[in-house]
């Protein structure tokens, strides 16, 4: 296959190919091969384009099984931004090129939660309603009316369960809040958290000793209710639970049980169904603070993935090492 007539499909969804933020990543992609864009949720939608592609773009969905790639001969190179386990497995045992470049999410999804750790300690939220609905209490007898729940990050320990992208920015973020670090993730190499300077202890000493815990593990089936009812009930008495992986990573019955006793502080982008439920409880408790998904959602994020996978593209092409390339050993970190 040459550079020039590369069949390259782009199954993305549709504002991927209208938004002028992304069109000098779509002007590249044309300067490389001739591109044909779709927007197909169903291996049936997908199989006809699928079977005319040299080399597909496209996010996870949907699955590139044993059965889809018998329907693509001509298939060398698939670039997504997250994969699953089915994937890999098939392309890998045909000998197809896979690039995935799910940590170009990363960066946006570690401020977000830097932003909810200052926003649950800081009592941000609180302050911005009351202030909207005219109901905020100035300082008048100060400092008897501190609130004791209105807390500085600086020097309190912190435990990050997932030491991947997402947490090792975040580690990098809190470097200058001089917080001591634990971390639960028992595939990360020592040589990575001696680099970090974070301390790797078990899941529950993480969850009892620290202020502060972060959810960014991996959405893989291992990790479903990781954090369980136990390690919710271990949460420290007023403690800020942050969730920027995924929902499935806690038991969020035993975590609305916990916070309906007032006694902890959880600030939540991720939910068991989204959109969240009108009537869901979890809207009505002080104690939670919700965003609708939102973290990594920037266009920053986005660029981004177009870029990594763009340059993956030309690395197979030019017969150079793929940055993002997927190996066999990488299989436990994806879901599926």
């Amino acid at each position: 296959m040459s550079h020039n007539t590369l069949r390259l499909l782009i199954n993305l969804p549709p504002t991927f190919f209208t938004v002028p933020q992304l069109e000098e990543h779509r002007a590249r992609l044309e300067q490389i091969a001739i591109v044909r864009t779709t927007s197909h949720n169903t291996q049936e939608e997908l199989a006809p384009d699928l079977a005319w592609a040299e080399a597909v773009l496209m996010w996870a969905w949907p699955d590139l099984d044993d059965g889809m790639l018998d329907r693509a001969p001509a298939l060398r190179f698939v670039g997504q931004i997250n994969t699953t386990r089915t994937t890999v497995r098939a392309c890998l045992k045909r000998g197809i090129a896979l690039s995935e470049v799910r940590h170009a999410w990363s960066p946006a999804v570690a401020e977000m939660a830097l932003t909810l750790i200052l926003a649950g300690l800081r009592k941000t939220s609180d302050f911005h309603m009351q202030m909207r609905a005219g109901t905020e209490r100035w300082v008048n007898a100060f400092p008897a009316d501190i609130d004791p729940l209105e807390r500085e990050l600086t020097g309190r320990p912190v435990g990050i369960v997932g030491f991947g992208g997402i947490g090792q920015r975040l580690a990098e973020l809190l470097a200058p809040f001089h917080t001591p670090i634990r971390i639960y993730d028992p595939f990360l190499p020592a040589a990575i958290a001696e680099k970090f300077g974070v301390q790797q202890v078990p899941l529950l000493d993480l969850i009892r000793e620290s202020d502060v815990v972060v959810l960014c593990a991996a959405n893989t089936n291992e990790a479903r209710h990781l954090i369980d009812a136990e390690a919710v009930a271990a949460l420290r008495k007023d403690a800020v639970l942050v969730n920027v992986g995924r929902s499935m990573l806690i038991d969020m019955a035993a975590l609305q049980r916990r916070l309906e006793q007032g006694d902890l502080i959880a600030m939540l982008d991720v939910f068991d169904q989204e959109p969240l439920e009108a009537d869901s409880p979890l809207r009505r408790l002080p104690n939670a603070y919700l965003t609708p998904h939102r973290a990594g959602g920037i266009y920053a994020s986005v660029q981004r993935a177009l870029t990594m996978l763009t340059d993956d593209l030309e690395a197979f092409l030019a017969g150079r090492t793929r940055r993002y390339a997927v190996t066999e050993a990488m299989l436990p970190s994806f879901p599926g």
